[in-house]
């Protein structure tokens, strides 16, 4: 009977399982950014922030974000 008991307390946790710090730190990572708002991405933005400072004029910024729009 002893072998019953062990095997069932050796028994492996099913993978989703968690324990209750990791529900504390979801729960402060939910309060901290579960209530933004997803905005639509910016192309033009993307592209700025992507390429380094002065590799497109504006001149080609636009040219190229009128390409992308179609």
């Amino acid at each position: 009977m002893n072998a019953e008991v062990n095997v069932v307390s050796e028994r492996t946790l099913h993978p989703m399982a968690v324990n209750g710090e990791a529900l504390q730190i979801v729960a402060h990572w939910l309060k901290s950014n579960g209530t933004r708002q997803i905005r639509e991405p910016d192309p033009r933005r993307t592209m700025i922030e992507r390429y380094p400072a002065g590799l497109f004029s504006e001149a080609e910024l636009d040219a190229l974000w009128a390409v992308m729009e179609g």
